[in-house]
C-alpha cells in the first residue's frame, strides 16, 4: 500500500522526542504523587481527619472547682465561695487589629455602662501579668448581658461568658491578713512544679492562707465537652467531668478571740499587732494587724482601691505587722537577758546588783526611765520594777564573756529562743528581723556603712531591747512561750485540720516543736515569779491594767525608743500564771508607754478569752 504524498510527514527529531518523553513522565508522575495523597488521605488517615473534622465542631471548656472553705477552730465558716457572672477575654483569639478591638471593647463596654478606657486598662494590667492566659475583663456582671454576649459570640471575638467562683467573707475585715487573697496564676508561677498540673486562667492563692494552704483549698478542674456551630456558638453539652471541690481547712483561729483582738487595735487608733498563741503547741489562737482592710475589694479591685491596701507607704494596710514588723521591744526584751545571764553562770537568781539610778560605761552614763532608782535587787524584784541599771550591768557582763560564731551569750540565746530569724509559721511574708551582733556591726563599719565597730553600749542597749534590734510580736510570742513551758521552741501555726468536703479528715497540722533548750525550773520560776509581780503586785509596772484581773497572769511592759517616731509600746502577757497555756503580744507603733496602749489590748484580749473558755457549755471550767 502506497502513502499520498500531502500525506508524508517529517519524523519527529531526537530531541523532540526525549522533550516529550521528559514532560508525559513528570505528568505521570505527578499524577502518581496526587492519586497517592487522595489514597493516603481518604483511605489511612480519612478515620483521624474525620475525628479532627468533628473537633471542630466541638469545645472543651474547663470548670474550675469550687475553692474549699476555712473555718475558725469551731467550724465556723470565714471564707466561703458565691458564684460570680464574668466576662472574659482570650488574648490570642481577640482581633488582631487596634480599630477592631478597640470596637470590641466600646461595644462591651457600653452595654455594661463602662467607659471603655477603663477596660483597655484593665485588659492591659491582666496580659502584662500573663500574657497567654484569659483575663477576666468584668466580674458580676447583669444576667441578661451574660446571656447576651453567650448568644451573640460572633460579634464577640475572643469573649467568653462565664460562671467563676470567687472568695466571700462573711465576717467582713476580720482576719483579712490571716486569708491572703485568689489570683489567676500568671506564666511565671505555671512553671513551677507546685503548679505542673494547672493551666492559664486557674485560679491559686496567691498570699496568706490560701497561699500556704493552695494544694488542699484549690480542688480539681472539670471538663465540659460543648457542640458549636461554625461562628463558635454553643449548641449543646457533649459530655460533662465533674470538678472536685478543694478540701476545706479548719484554722487554730477563736474567731470570738480574733474580732476582741482586731477590736482592741482600733479601740487605740494607731498602726499595730497583736498575737495570741497557745504555749505548748504554737497553735495561733488569734492574729491581727491594724490598719487592715476587706479582702472583698481584692475581688475585682479598682486602681483606688489597689492603691490605697497596697501603695499606701504610710498605713500600709496591707503589711502584717505580726509577722513583718521590725521594732525594738523595749524592756520586753529583758526575760530573754535574764535568760543568757542565768545560763551563762553571770548571777544567779540571788545575785544582788545595786541600782543607785545610773549606770556609767566608757564615759556615757545611762538611767533609769524617770531617774527612779531601787536600790538593793535580785532579779524577780528588778523584773517586778522594771530596772533598766539592773539589766545594762547584765548586758556588760555579758559581753565581757566575749564573742563567739554568733556574738556573745545574750545573742546566742537570743537567737535560740527565736530572735533575729524566721519562726517558720504557716504565713508567707514571715520577716526575720535584726538580731544585732559584734560581727554584724563590724562588718558594715569595715565597708564604711556605719560610723563605729561594735561596742559595750551596744551591748547594755540590747539588753534593755533597744540599739538595732528589730523583732515583732511572734518573735516575742514564741520566746516568751519557750520560758513558760520550760524550754521547747514551739513552731506557730495557724493550719489546725483539712477536712474534705463529707467532713472527713485529710490531715491534721501538727508541726511540732523547732528545739529543745535546756531552761532550768528554777530560772523559769525566776522569771515568772517577777513577771508575775509586775503585772498584779503593787509597784508593778502594769499593776494598773492587771492588779485586779480576775485571772493570775505574768506580763512585762516594753516602752522603746524608735527615732525619729515617738516611742514603741509593748505589752507581753502569760496566763495563767504559774502555769500558762496562752501568751499574748501586743505593739503599737508611736503608741508611748507600754502600760498606756499594749497593756489595755492585751488585757481586752485575755480577758474574751477567759470569759468564752468559763462560759464554755459543758467544761466545767476553763478550757483550751
Amino acid at each position: 500500500m502506497y502513502l499520498r504524498t500531502d500525506d508524508r510527514r517529517p519524523p519527529l527529531s531526537t530531541g523532540l522526542a526525549l522533550r516529550v518523553a521528559i514532560i508525559g513522565g513528570v505528568t505521570l508522575a505527578l499524577f502518581a504523587v496526587l492519586l497517592f495523597r487522595l489514597w493516603y488521605l481518604q483511605v489511612l488517615s480519612g478515620d483521624r481527619y474525620l475525628a479532627e473534622a468533628n473537633d471542630n465542631r466541638t469545645r472543651e471548656v474547663r470548670v474550675a472547682a469550687p475553692r474549699g472553705e476555712i473555718l475558725d477552730r469551731s467550724g465556723k465558716v470565714l471564707v466561703r465561695n458565691r458564684v460570680s457572672l464574668a466576662l472574659q477575654v482570650d488574648p490570642q483569639k481577640l482581633p488582631r487589629r487596634a480599630a477592631d478591638r478597640q470596637g470590641l471593647l466600646s461595644r462591651i463596654g457600653n452595654l455594661a455602662g463602662i467607659p471603655p478606657r477603663r477596660l483597655r486598662r484593665t485588659l492591659h494590667e491582666e496580659v502584662v501579668v500573663s500574657p497567654t492566659s484569659p483575663a477576666t475583663l468584668i466580674q458580676d456582671v447583669p444576667s441578661d448581658l451574660f446571656y447576651y454576649v453567650r448568644e451573640n459570640q460572633d460579634r464577640f471575638p475572643g469573649v467568653d461568658a462565664g460562671r467563676v467562683f470567687v472568695r466571700r467573707y462573711p465576717n467582713g475585715t476580720l482576719g483579712a491578713h490571716l486569708f491572703g487573697n485568689v489570683n489567676e496564676i500568671s506564666d511565671q508561677q505555671l512553671k513551677e512544679p507546685r503548679y505542673r498540673n494547672l493551666e492559664p486562667g486557674d485560679l491559686i492563692g496567691q498570699d496568706g492562707i490560701e497561699y500556704s494552704y493552695d494544694r488542699y483549698l484549690r480542688g480539681q478542674a472539670g471538663v465540659t465537652r460543648v457542640q458549636v456551630d461554625s461562628f463558635g456558638r454553643p449548641k449543646g453539652e457533649l459530655s460533662v467531668s465533674e470538678p472536685k471541690p478543694g478540701d476545706n481547712l479548719r484554722l487554730t483561729i477563736d474567731s470570738r478571740l480574733q474580732a476582741a483582738g482586731e477590736g482592741a487595735l482600733a479601740a487605740q487608733a494607731l498602726p499595730g499587732a497583736f498575737v495570741a498563741m497557745d504555749t505548748s503547741s504554737g497553735a495561733i489562737l488569734a492574729m491581727g494587724s491594724s490598719p487592715t482592710y476587706d479582702p472583698a475589694d481584692l475581688i475585682n479591685p479598682t486602681q483606688a482601691e489597689v492603691d490605697a491596701i497596697y501603695r499606701d507607704p504610710v498605713a500600709a494596710p496591707i503589711y502584717n505587722r505580726a509577722i513583718s514588723g521590725l521594732y525594738p521591744t523595749g524592756s520586753t526584751f529583758k526575760p530573754i537577758t535574764s535568760i543568757a545571764a542565768l545560763a551563762s553562770g553571770v548571777v544567779t537568781p540571788f545575785t544582788t546588783i545595786i541600782d543607785d539610778g545610773a549606770f556609767t560605761l566608757g564615759g556615757i552614763t545611762f538611767q533609769n526611765a524617770g531617774g527612779a532608782s531601787y536600790g538593793a535587787l535580785t532579779m524577780q524584784p528588778a523584773l517586778q520594777v522594771s530596772s533598766d541599771v539592773f539589766y545594762y550591768t547584765l548586758g556588760n557582763e555579758l559581753d565581757k564573756l566575749g564573742p563567739g560564731a554568733h556574738g556573745t551569750m545574750l545573742q546566742r540565746w537570743a537567737r535560740r529562743l527565736g530572735i533575729g530569724h524566721e519562726t517558720g509559721i504557716d504565713l508567707p511574708g514571715e520577716q526575720p528581723g535584726l538580731l544585732p551582733t559584734p560581727a554584724w556591726r563590724n562588718q558594715l563599719y569595715r565597708k564604711d556603712l556605719t560610723d563605729r565597730p561594735w561596742s559595750g553600749g551596744d551591748a547594755v542597749n540590747l539588753a534593755v531591747g533597744q540599739g538595732d534590734l528589730q523583732a515583732n510580736p511572734l518573735q516575742m510570742a514564741v520566746a516568751y512561750s519557750t520560758i513558760a513551758n520550760g524550754g521547747t521552741v514551739v513552731r506557730p501555726h495557724v493550719g489546725g485540720i483539712v477536712e474534705d468536703a463529707a467532713g472527713r479528715v485529710v490531715r491534721e497540722i501538727e508541726p511540732g516543736a523547732a528545739r529543745e533548750l535546756p531552761i532550768e525550773p528554777q530560772w523559769r520560776q525566776t522569771i515568772l515569779d517577777g513577771l508575775h509581780d509586775a503585772a498584779q503586785s503593787p509597784g508593778g509596772t502594769s499593776y494598773s491594767v492587771f492588779g485586779g484581773f480576775k485571772v493570775p497572769v505574768a506580763g512585762k511592759t516594753g516602752t522603746a525608743e524608735r527615732p525619729p517616731y515617738a516611742d514603741q509600746s509593748w505589752y507581753v502577757v502569760l496566763a495563767p500564771y504559774p502555769d500558762p497555756e496562752i501568751v499574748v503580744a501586743a505593739t503599737f507603733e508611736q503608741g508611748g508607754f507600754g502600760v498606756d496602749a499594749a497593756a489595755p489590748a492585751a488585757a481586752t484580749i485575755l480577758s474574751e478569752y477567759y470569759n468564752a473558755a468559763i462560759n464554755a457549755p459543758g467544761t466545767g471550767g476553763i478550757v483550751e
